[in-house]
């Protein structure tokens, strides 16, 4: 039987589920809610489902809710939603402080319920076709720039946008942080705008990240650096290149291209180029499908509620360093 799904908050993201959700076929898309009523029953009739009139009737409706509301909302649905024995999908950032993802982390525990938290990126088809990959990066950078869009501006560009490298570099790096340096302004709203963090894992490891919602173009590109392999992700595009460097008699060093050779004594190396195969996802609905099958499977989502406050504890630090550097005297 499918499982019941409701949708909180209808806004750009909240359509998306809806519409994502009414394509799965282990799901039963139940019905909407948001405050705004307006917004809902636009989308409760494009989907021909149900707008709910509160929380509590959409709640008593269904067996688990994806959240799609303005962060500041997002642990008060939460909190109600796991009270009432839902599982839950929250869109990024988890909450708002690393004080609330701690609570819902407990609770979900304690209650058996599955939270999975919407790092997208995760399933982007670049981050799936390193599977086959050890990927273990002792120096990284990323770029995530966007033209300004009003839409987002209610946190600063670290939990908009920087987030979700964030992530993916935390779950890349099997190592605590030890140091993270940051600096950023706010431009054209009230928050921070563009932001630069450089991040020092214990094992060595070096990331550099810059997040901004004022660019002229657009990019999503990241860098892996680690010993004798290089690797590049594009996100926007969903590709992803791999430089080699292995010995010239390795039977297993073959890759789409040979660039050149090293010589260093009596060793002869080679450089090849890879360009692994991607898959054509829609990631915001391989998360979703992920979602309910962990519900229905009794797996682990890959992205659990400790993993969404891992990531916002890292940001939520970044900011932290940008507001010392703009104080006064400091």
């Amino acid at each position: 039987m499918p499982l019941k799904i409701g949708v909180i908050g209808t806004g750009h993201l909240g359509r998306l589920h809806a519409r994502m959700l009414s394509k799965i076929d282990s799901a039963d898309l139940v019905g909407v809610f948001d405050v705004n009523m307006k917004k809902s029953e636009q989308v409760a009739e494009e989907f021909g489902v149900k707008q709910f009139s509160s929380l509590d009737r959409i709640l008593a409706a269904v067996d688990a809710v994806t959240i799609a509301t303005d962060t500041k909302a997002h642990y008060a649905v939460a909190e109600k939603a796991l009270a009432e024995g839902k599982h839950l999908f929250i869109e990024k950032p988890i909450t708002s402080t690393v004080e609330d993802a701690d609570r819902l982390a407990r609770s979900a525990r304690e209650k058996n319920l599955v939270v999975q938290v919407g790092h997208i990126e995760r399933f982007n088809p670049a981050i799936l076709a390193l599977d086959r990959y050890r990927v273990q990066p002792m120096f990284i950078e990323s770029h995530r720039l966007a033209q300004f869009n009003p839409r987002g501006t209610d946190v600063a560009v670290v939990l908009d946008l920087m987030i979700h490298d964030i992530d993916i570099i935390l779950s890349f790096v099997d190592s605590p942080v030890e140091r993270i340096e940051a600096n950023g302004v706010a431009v054209v709203s009230d928050s921070v705008d563009i932001a630069n963090a450089r991040i020092q894992f214990e094992n060595g490891c070096v990331a550099n990240v810059t997040g901004s919602r004022i660019s002229q173009r657009r990019m999503r590109k990241m860098r892996l650096f680690q010993p004798n392999e290089y690797i590049s992700l594009d996100f926007s595009e969903g590709t992803v290149e791999v430089f080699r460097l292995v010995d010239a008699d390795d039977p297993h060093g073959v890759g789409t291209m040979m660039l050149g050779e090293l010589e260093s004594g009596a060793v002869r190396r080679k450089i090849i180029y890879e360009q692994p195969e991607v898959k054509e996802v829609n990631a915001l609905e391989y998360e979703l499908k992920l979602f309910v099958e962990a519900i229905t499977s009794g797996a682990r989502p890959i992205i659990g509620a400790d993993e969404g406050k891992r990531a916002l504890e890292v940001a939520q630090t970044i900011m932290e360093k940008i507001h010392q550097q703009r104080l006064p005297g400091t």
